[in-house]
Order: C-alpha cells, then sequence, then structure tokens
C-alpha cells in the first residue's frame, strides 16, 4: 500500500508520497502526527486502545489516538493503522537517570494491571519451540558469527536453548503472576521529557511478568543508534530494578523461575533475531549488541532480580 492512500484515509491530503520514519513497518509523520500499524483485527485494537487510555486516566504518560475528522483507527485492506500524537523529545542516552525512570514507569505500569485481564488482551501462548527449530537457528546464528570472525559458546548456548524448550510446559503451568502491559519496553519506543513517555504501546498483551522484565533486560537497548551498543551492565540492571521495585514487588517464585524465564524470553524474542535478521549483523551498533546478548545468556547469573 501506498503511503498517499493510506494517509488520505486519515484526512491528510499530501501531494508526495512519503518515506516511513521507521525501517522496519510503515510508520509516517504528518501535520505533527503518526500514523503507524496497530492490532488486528479491529476487535483487538480496540481492546488496546481500552487499556491506554485507562493507563493515560490513571496518570501514565503514553500515547492514545487523536481526535480526528475520520475514524481512529480504521481497517484498511487486511490492516488495521491508528493516528497517535507526534510526541517531541529527547531519545534515550544510556545515563542512570534514564534507567531508573524507566523501570519506574515499567513498574508503576504493571502496579496498574488487573487480575483477570480485564481490557481482553492478547495473552502470551507462546509455547511450542522444538529442539529442530533451536538447532535450525543455530546453524544461521553460527553462519552470521562467523562472517564478521565472532567466537561464541555455541555449544553453551544450544544446551540452554535446548534446556528452554524442555522447560515450556513448565513455565507454562508455574504460577506466576501475569500481568496487562504495552510490553515490547524497549528505549526505541519511549520519549524522555521531564518523563519518559511511551509512544508505541501497539503490542500490548496479557504476559507473565518476569516475561516482560526479561525483554527489557534483553532488547531494551535494540535498534536505537542513541542507546550503548550492548545490553544493560550488572549494575544498571539493577538500577532498573530500584526504580521498577519502588511500585512492584516480585514473588518469590517468580524470582526461582526468573532464570528460566529470561532463557525462554530469547527463545522466543532474541533467537530469531540472531538467526534471520542479516542486515543487522552488518551495522556495528547492531553486531556488538548481538555480541553482547551472546556472551550474556550463557553467563546469566549476576542479571539477578532484587
Amino acid at each position: 500500500m501506498n503511503s498517499s492512500h493510506l494517509l488520505r484515509c486519515f484526512g491528510f491530503e499530501l501531494s508526495e508520497e512519503q518515506d516511513s520514519i521507521y525501517a522496519f513497518s510503515p510508520v509516517y509523520k504528518v501535520d505533527n502526527k503518526i500514523v503507524k500499524r496497530t492490532q488486528y483485527p479491529m476487535e483487538s485494537a480496540i481492546n488496546l486502545i481500552k487499556y491506554t487510555t485507562y493507563l493515560k486516566d490513571a496518570g501514565i504518560p503514553v500515547v492514545t489516538p487523536v481526535n480526528l475528522q475520520t475514524s481512529n483507527p480504521q481497517q484498511i485492506e487486511e490492516e488495521v493503522y491508528i493516528c497517535y500524537p507526534y510526541i517531541d523529545g529527547e531519545t534515550y542516552q544510556g545515563e542512570r537517570t534514564e534507567i531508573m525512570q524507566a523501570g519506574e514507569l515499567l513498574g508503576e505500569i504493571h502496579s496498574l494491571s488487573t487480575k483477570d485481564n480485564a481490557f481482553n488482551l492478547n495473552k502470551y501462548d507462546v509455547f511450542d519451540f522444538t529442539h529442530e527449530e533451536v538447532d535450525e537457528h543455530l546453524k544461521e546464528i553460527a553462519k552470521n558469527a562467523a562472517t564478521w570472525n565472532i567466537d561464541f559458546d555455541i555449544q553453551g548456548l544450544r544446551n540452554l536453548l535446548f534446556t528452554a524448550v524442555e522447560n515450556q510446559e513448565k513455565l507454562k503451568n508455574a504460577s506466576l503472576i501475569w500481568i496487562e502491559t504495552p510490553h515490547d519496553f524497549k528505549a526505541n519506543n519511549l520519549v524522555f521529557t521531564k518523563k519518559p513517555i511511551v509512544i508505541d504501546p501497539d503490542n500490548a498483551k496479557w504476559i507473565p511478568r518476569i516475561f516482560d522484565l526479561a525483554l527489557a533486560l534483553l532488547l531494551f537497548h535494540n535498534e536505537l543508534s542513541s542507546a550503548p551498543n550492548r545490553l544493560f551492565t550488572p549494575i544498571e540492571w539493577q538500577l532498573f530494578l530500584e526504580g521498577y521495585s519502588g511500585y512492584q514487588t516480585l514473588t518469590w517464585n517468580e524470582k526461582e523461575m526468573w532464570q528460566a524465564g529470561l532463557i525462554h524470553v530469547f527463545l522466543d524474542e532474541v533467537m530469531w533475531l540472531l538467526a534471520e535478521v542479516q542486515e543487522d549483523w552488518i551495522r556495528v551498533e547492531q553486531r556488538e549488541l548481538f555480541v553482547s546478548l551472546l556472551n550474556m545468556i550463557t553467563n546469566a547469573e549476576e542479571y539477578r532480580l532484587i
């Protein structure tokens, strides 16, 4: 679909095609607004809006749809699109205050979760990886690493991910706390003003709380040139958790299951990224982040929950 048709559906008349401001999906900035893809089908998009409106009304800085003369959101062909305000602010730089603020924001969001998924967000259900999938992805990861003369403990990673495959049923049935969350809580989905603002809540889910934390640990610095080219350091991670723990108290069982949850999220969210997105390996900053991920995941004891 061309941008002019999409933007015209939202009432924006432009003489030229617009380039997406995001490399990985259509995101267009026009008249100080953002038009982007959101959850599909429309029922899921409406549930998302009810959730983000609830967060905003509770004082969480998060974007919600702007008022237009047209419907917002809209289904256009086989996708649903939404128009948000463009938020002008600073991008994340990896400063200690920013890390603490981000942890506080995620903790505050989690503290507002209902106990029974009252907004009917999509439920996380990815517990079906196989050993064969792991081996297929590891072959590609090894090829990508070899291209750049990067050594890593491939056998250690294989053992770890095989264990994650075997732990899936246990995690699925564990007595974990599930929460509503915008998910995808990464620095590139935040803009910093006095406080960070969530500018991309469109991956909202009902998910185990430790899974959301694990994704923040693993990919908070992903795809953002102003962020450090690495994971949080253990000290930075504890700083993030310090902010988070001002609003949330993790259970003993969550702490016991943390390492298993962390490896599961690596299996789900990181393994494919390292295997399939070859163009990311070309970029120095992204390649350095990948190396950081590969080195950390087989030695993750320092990244504990407090």
